[in-house]
């Protein structure tokens, strides 16, 4: 069978005079943008101009709510109820949903934010209330995950659900043994040379894996790649990613294609 791959990058998280990112330029190359919803980035005008640059250019579009946090870009962790979590991630979905329908488009999935989306990965009962939640207000839409060897069995679990999952993965940035993302806090976090996060892309999808900064292999089932249109480097390394998946007879397709 002929393997797809979805690419997406995380759009829209400049705010007022403020630009961050490189979204005229990246989202050429994506089939799905996570547009960020206000609390960690973004703002009304920002939102509307990036839900139209996606249409423009047939890109696919999903919610990038994450803690309300501005200051550090919803990078840390804020000890809240799930209660609180639900209503900050309902009311920013609300928020973007409403200029995506303005231009009679819908929602294809929703995707965390920095650290929210890295408390979920071991956290799958609140996350499933999460889901439940926003199911109940938007539908089903599909959810993004990190693409681990514990959340492919969370995946197959959600499937006897009818709940979507996407596992992702992350060519820019190295793991951990653990098959999680490198805190930023390290040096090494982040990737930086073109070519190598192209490789990485294509490992990641033919050999469903990847090796941990220590050299540790790790098993992941990969449904969509993560690019940072914030890299300096995201538009050289998008062209490079979706070359080098071509060349590799890989189809890069919107997740809604295919989940």
């Amino acid at each position: 069978m002929k393997k797809i791959v979805d690419i997406n990058c995380d759009m829209g998280e400049s705010f007022g005079d403020y630009k961050i990112g490189n979204d005229d330029e990246v989202v050429k190359y994506i089939t799905s943008a996570n547009i960020a919803c206000g609390f960690h980035a973004s703002d009304p005008n920002v939102m509307e101009k990036t839900v139209k640059l996606c249409i423009e250019n047939n890109v696919m579009i999903g919610a990038h709510p994450g803690y309300p946090d501005l200051m550090g870009f919803g990078r840390r962790y804020m000890d809240v109820g799930e209660k609180d979590i639900i209503n900050y991630i309902i009311y920013q979905i609300g928020a973007l949903r409403g200029f995506v329908e303005l231009y009679g488009k819908s929602l294809q999935h929703l995707k965390l934010h920095g650290a929210l989306y890295n408390y979920m990965v071991n956290n799958e009962d609140l996350f499933l209330n999460i889901i439940e939640a926003v199911q109940k207000a938007f539908g089903n839409i599909i959810f993004l995950t990190l693409g681990t060897v514990k959340t492919v069995e969370f995946k197959k679990a959600c499937a006897k659900k009818c709940i979507k999952i996407a596992l992702e993965a992350f060519p820019d940035r190295n793991y951990t043994d653990e098959g999680e993302l490198l805190p930023r806090k390290y040096k090494d976090a982040v990737l930086h040379d073109n070519d190598l996060i192209a490789k990485r892309a294509v490992q990641m999808v033919k050999e469903q894996g990847i090796y941990s900064v220590n050299g540790k292999w790790i098993d992941m089932d990969v449904d969509t790649l993560c690019i940072h249109g914030d890299n300096k480097e995201s538009i050289e390394a998008a062209k490079k990613i979706k070359i080098a998946l071509m060349d590799e007879g890989i189809d890069v397709k919107p997740l809604i294609s295919f989940i």
